[in-house]
Parts: C-alpha cells; sequence; structure tokens
C-alpha cells in the first residue's frame, strides 16, 4: 500500500489547481480515499463552490490517478470530486458477498455514505465502464441526489445474446446457439475459479512487467507525462493489494464479462427528468449501440449519445481534449 500511495503521489503531483485528499470514513469505519480539486485561480471560490459539483467514479481496477489528464480542465468552474471506490485503489478493502445484487448494493451504499459523509447535497455523476453501472444503479436508488448523469463507455448494459431461432428444412424452427470453441470454454471454467486479477499477484515481483507487456497502452497513453514506469507501476499497486472490490465485481458478472443483471433492463426506472449523456470510445470493445437501445427505451426523457473519435475504452486518457470539452458542454447545461 505505501508503494501504491507513492506512485500516486507522482501522478497527483501534475496537477496544477488546488487538490484537497483524505480518507472519508463511513458509518461502518470503512475509509474511502477521495480528492476535491478546485481552480486555483477562481477570483471568487464562493461562486465555485456554488456550482454543482462534478463526481467521478473510475472503472475496474483502477483509481483516483487515472483521471490526471481531465482533473485541471473539469475543475474550472466547478469542485471536482474523484475517489477510490471500495475495494479499489487506497480504499478499505472488506469482504463482499457472492450474490449480484447485495455485491451491488454494498457498492452503491458505500456511495452514498461517501455523499452523505461530504454533505454534498446534488451532483453531476459521471461513471466509467464499472462505474458507470455503479452510477446509473445509485441513480436509480437516489434520483433526487443527481442533477446529470454521464456513462462514459459503461461496463453491464447489454444483455447477453440468446440463443436465434433458425429455419432448417421440414423441421421448422429450431434453436441454434453459436458455441465458443472448446478451448475458450475450458479457459473459461479454469479462470470462473478465480479472482480476475489474481494473475498479477501470482506473477510476485515480475507483476509490474506483466502489466507492461499485456497493457503497453497505459504507458503511452501518459507518456507525454511520464517518461518511465509510473502508470503502469500505479495500475499493479492499485490491484497487487488483498481482492476486494474485484470479488464484488466477480460476484456481478457472468463468463466473458456480461453483467448477470443487465442495466438495460432497468434504464426504465431511472426518472423521466433525469438528463442522461452517454459517451463511448468509437474504437472500444463496447458496443455504442446499447446507447441508442437506452434512447429508444427512456423515449422523450433527455437522453443522447456523443462518439469521441479515436478512442478506446479508457476515453477520457485517449483523447482527454475532446473528452473534457464534452464533459465540460454537458456539466455547463445544469449551471
Amino acid at each position: 500500500m505505501s508503494l501504491l500511495k507513492s506512485a500516486e503521489a507522482k501522478i497527483l503531483a501534475c496537477i496544477q489547481n488546488n487538490v484537497w485528499s483524505r480518507f472519508v470514513t463511513l458509518p461502518n469505519q470503512n475509509r474511502i480515499w477521495t480528492l476535491k480539486v478546485t481552480n486555483k485561480t477562481a477570483l471568487k471560490y464562493k461562486d465555485q463552490a456554488a456550482q454543482t459539483p462534478l463526481v467521478m467514479i473510475h472503472g475496474f481496477g483502477g483509481g483516483v490517478g487515472l483521471w490526471i489528464r481531465n482533473l485541471d480542465a473539469l475543475s474550472h468552474s466547478r469542485p471536482v470530486y474523484v475517489f477510490d471506490l471500495l475495494g479499489f485503489g487506497r480504499s478499505s478493502r472488506p469482504s463482499f458477498p457472492s450474490d449480484s445484487s447485495l455485491a451491488e448494493e454494498q457498492f452503491v451504499s458505500s456511495i452514498e455514505q461517501w455523499r452523505q459523509s461530504l454533505g454534498l447535497e446534488r451532483m453531476i455523476l459521471l461513471g466509467h465502464s464499472l462505474g458507470g453501472y455503479l452510477a446509473t444503479s445509485y441513480t436509480i436508488q437516489y434520483p433526487e441526489r443527481v442533477s446529470h448523469l454521464i456513462l462514459v463507455d459503461a461496463w453491464g448494459f447489454p444483455e447477453r445474446p440468446q440463443p436465434q431461432l433458425q429455419e432448417s428444412g421440414d423441421q421448422g424452427s429450431q434453436l441454434k446457439r453459436v458455441s465458443p470453441p472448446r478451448w475458450v470454454k475450458a479457459l473459461a471454467s479454469v479462470f470462473s475459479l478465480f479472482n480476475p486479477l489474481a494473475v498479477i499477484r501470482a506473477a510476485g515481483p515480475w507483476g509490474p512487467g506483466l502489466v507492461n507487456r499485456f497493457r503497453p497502452d497505459f504507458k503511452r497513453k501518459f507518456e507525454d507525462l511520464f517518461e518511465d514506469d509510473t502508470m503502469t507501476q500505479y495500475i499493479y499497486h492499485c490491484n497487487a493489494q488483498s481482492p476486494s472490490g474485484e470479488v464484488g465485481f466477480k460476484a456481478m458478472s457472468e463468463s466473458l464479462g456480461w453483467a448477470k443483471r443487465p442495466m438495460v433492463q432497468r434504464v426504465n426506472l431511472l426518472p423521466p427528468s433525469t438528463p442522461v449523456s452517454m459517451l463511448y470510445g468509437s474504437l472500444s470493445w463496447v458496443d455504442s449501440s446499447t446507447g441508442h437501445t437506452v434512447i429508444q427505451i427512456r423515449g422523450k426523457s433527455p437522453t443522447s449519445v456523443t462518439l469521441i473519435e479515436d478512442a478506446s475504452h479508457h476515453v477520457y486518457a485517449d483523447q482527454p481534449e475532446e473528452f473534457n470539452r464534452v464533459v465540460e458542454s454537458i456539466c455547463n447545461t445544469v449551471d
């Protein structure tokens, strides 16, 4: 954890604006590592404080450091809060239930307790990947707290494809299941016994090199800020701790990354008046057509889909200028 702290400190030293950082202690004594970034050059601090804050929730295996390209720009006109999700980064690592709905509820209730502890009345809530799934679940349960929901390449929305009916001569309609190769099934069954990031921990001292080898893109995304392995070291130390949040994620997901409780089945529970903006990377593995499905489900409710060109899943790091411009523009519609 001390190595994670020092890797994070090196990243946060790049922030030009004012940074307030501390652990927020929840009623159950779990602690949520939190940053608040405010504009250093704002003439009237009270004016910025009056603006609806932007709260950003990272994705699976991430932490506050991944927002380094966005914090200064997005805190120009309003306070920005980022935190390590319960079970990830520097936050507490409690045990999670194996039931998907209970695991989801543990994440969501920790976000609400965090909000209460900070005294935030309303917020613009942005979530990336797993953070987008949890932000949506939170908004369904606590709609009065969210002024605008921003989903960035959100995980867990589509339903798993079902077997398709296919005409087969005289035999009429038959079920045809597109089956993955046998080796894929074998690998999936073996990996289902382990937590998603077990291989990184099993690698011991070779772990950081493993992250560099399998995710060289992380180093490239931030290479103009850090010439060394700062970001991959940060990712490694975020995930080399005892598994906690990833146990919760595993409870919520099926094999090959589908959500057990797809969010597309619940978006109709969002308040009709709550605006929802969905951002996707044009090169991402997340299918942006789900966003258009959400538009259809919500009918006349304010819902939009924006494609960020030349961005993969980590939209905020791939095309930070465009991402920051789009998000700031959305925030300005609130106040």
